[in-house]
């Protein structure tokens, strides 16, 4: 008779088991596999944003940063992992992510304010233009990714709640659509606007009204043609993950455990 005591999968070997002795040995399911390999994609994307956010580029006549191009990644990510693992999942990362950010911007501050020696291939002026970012703009992306990216998990559960579970396009759009927009307002308000008012540094100035609007609905509409465009993406990424997950032979053989033990009981 198996002992009632201990499941399926602590028998399997699998990465649930309750001693840390099985853990240490278990066979990774897909699950966790799938879940570290997106939760890499948007720590990548998140920290590659911030690298390359010094740079501002044309398109279509309007001025943006470099940062966008990678940072829409970082909301399809979330949006597979709630359509995938639940809200409490995707709240947790986006916690990770958020704890990522002050740890990067700690470490680049520390090398930005150590001494430059003479052989470096590098000057200092150049090292501090692409790294030495205004505290105001950090501060500024750090509070409108977190927002950001909470208001993206609750409004897609909010629409896949809302419609039964049904139509994938709309949880992710409509999400992506309302999250985006909060995003770009906070991080080009906080950052331009306030920030220069209340630094206290008479190099910095606020952005004038027209300024900051161009930049906000340049950035905003950039934001939603990447959505748009990931709509695709995530209809097959999510049925691809869904279906590698769900045969996974780890969970086939935690299965057959039971019904092995009763026919032998």
């Amino acid at each position: 008779m198996a002992d009632p005591t201990v499941s399926s999968s602590d028998e399997q070997g699998t990465y649930t088991a309750r001693d840390l002795g099985t853990l240490r040995n278990a066979s990774p399911s897909r699950a966790e596999m799938a879940f570290i390999g997106l939760a890499g994609v948007f720590i990548g994307a998140l920290v590659i944003t911030n690298a390359i956010s010094a740079k501002v580029f044309e398109l279509f006549g309007r001025e943006l940063t470099a940062g966008i191009i990678a940072y829409p990644i970082t909301f399809l990510v979330t949006d597979l992992i709630s359509e995938i693992y639940g809200r409490k999942r995707a709240n947790t990362l986006v916690g990770a992510g958020f704890i990522v950010s002050v740890f990067v911007t700690a470490i680049v501050w520390i090398a930005v304010q150590a001494p430059m020696a003479e052989g470096s291939p590098v000057t200092q002026e150049a090292y501090n233009q692409v790294f030495g970012f205004m505290p105001g703009i950090v501060f500024g992306s750090m509070v409108a990714y977190l927002t950001a990216q909470f208001i993206d998990v609750q409004m897609f559960e909010f629409w896949r709640n809302l419609t039964g579970g049904k139509h994938m396009w709309l949880r992710n759009n409509g999400s992506t659509w309302v999250s985006q927009l909060v995003d770009t307002t906070l991080v080009v308000t906080i950052a331009l606007v306030i920030w220069p008012t209340v630094d206290g540094n008479p190099g910095t100035e606020p952005l004038a009204w027209g300024v900051w609007q161009s930049l906000v609905i340049g950035q905003y509409l950039f934001k939603i043609a990447i959505a748009a465009i990931d709509t695709p993406i995530f209809y097959v990424a999510s049925y691809a993950l869904k279906r590698w997950i769900q045969n996974d032979p780890l969970l086939a053989e935690a299965n057959e455990v039971p019904a092995t033990e009763t026919a032998a009981g």
